[in-house]
């Protein structure tokens, strides 16, 4: 995973070696990495990285290093690192919600925590949302999921087999209908049986028009969400940055789930959405099992680049 990532930051670091370690005692100036940290910049672009990000990530190499006499001694390669580590932890160590424990701490008959998912068509929403039911079941909780995705064909069928599958309940309403009023149902019915989590699912078009954003303020409004959750394809780059951007910008997003991890030879897209909406990430998909999902762990992450 991640492979053009961790090739940019490590050739980064043994090229500013070779130019660095033959200044012993001399300060480090603009010129003797300038055009590596060019070269950085387009390769982390080349990654899937946003522009702006990857601007930031260079800036911070830059400033950490200009100015900063060599001494006989110094770990070249680990200043580098940890310069790099410093902003990418930055960018991506936010705390993020304990869901489950949120879930567990309601009282029968209280209101429910309530959880919207966001997100285009073809980026894993679907099956996230079943991925999180098994884990809530795991967990020792029974979530009602809402099939509030009136609009597509084949979206009520997907989530009813998933939710057969996993043996919760689940609530719909015809095509065509109010997906707000799908939403409100669903949480009534938890709250009346003593169910403590709702799962919301939304519509998402593949180009994301003014009705779809409409819509999904709507459902907010009637809902009132704890959390409102983004789920996005890592595959797919800056369109992900973009629809993370646009979804922030009309209805507000909490979370990110970033799916398909375990395909992405870029790794830049994680790197990119916290950058741009500064959201935690809260999980990653690894696979298409119900079991193959992994809470974020930023440093794990981080690691993971520059190991």
């Amino acid at each position: 995973m991640f492979d053009k990532l961790k090739k940019a930051f490590k050739q980064t670091v043994n090229n500013i070696k070779t130019r660095v370690g033959e200044k012993i005692q001399k300060e480090i100036k603009e010129s003797d990495i300038e055009d590596v940290l060019e070269e950085l910049f387009m390769e982390l672009v080349e990654a899937d990285v946003a522009y702006e990000v990857a601007e930031a990530i260079v800036e911070s190499v830059k400033e950490t290093l200009i100015g900063r006499k060599v001494a006989r001694g110094t770990d070249i390669e680990e200043l580098v690192y940890d310069a790099i580590r410093g902003k990418l932890l930055e960018l991506l160590d936010k705390p993020a919600p304990d869901i489950i424990k949120e879930a567990l701490e309601r009282k029968p008959g209280e209101r429910p925590l309530v959880l919207v998912f966001l997100g285009v068509n073809g980026v894993g929403k679907t099956t996230t949302i079943a991925k999180i039911a098994n884990l809530y079941r795991k967990n020792g909780v029974t979530p009602v999921i809402a099939a509030a995705d009136t609009f597509r064909a084949g979206a009520q069928e997907q989530l009813k087999e998933h939710a057969r599958r996993l043996d919760v309940p689940i609530i719909s309403g015809r095509y065509g209908a109010d997906p707000a009023s799908v939403a409100h149902d669903a949480i009534s019915y938890a709250v009346a049986r003593g169910y403590r989590a709702v799962l919301i699912d939304t519509a998402g078009r593949m180009h994301v028009d003014y009705d779809l954003m409409g819509e999904l303020r709507k459902i907010v409004r009637v809902s009132k969400p704890d959390y409102k959750i983004l789920v996005v394809d890592s595959l797919t780059g800056n369109d992900a940055v973009e629809q993370a951007r646009r979804f922030n910008e009309e209805v507000g997003v909490d979370l990110v789930v970033l799916t398909k991890t375990d395909a992405d030879v870029k790794g830049g897209t994680a790197v990119s959405i916290a950058g741009v909406i500064g959201k935690p990430i809260l999980f990653i998909g690894t696979g298409q099992g119900y079991d193959d999902i992994e809470r974020f762990d930023a440093k794990k992450f981080v690691e993971e680049l520059l190991r």
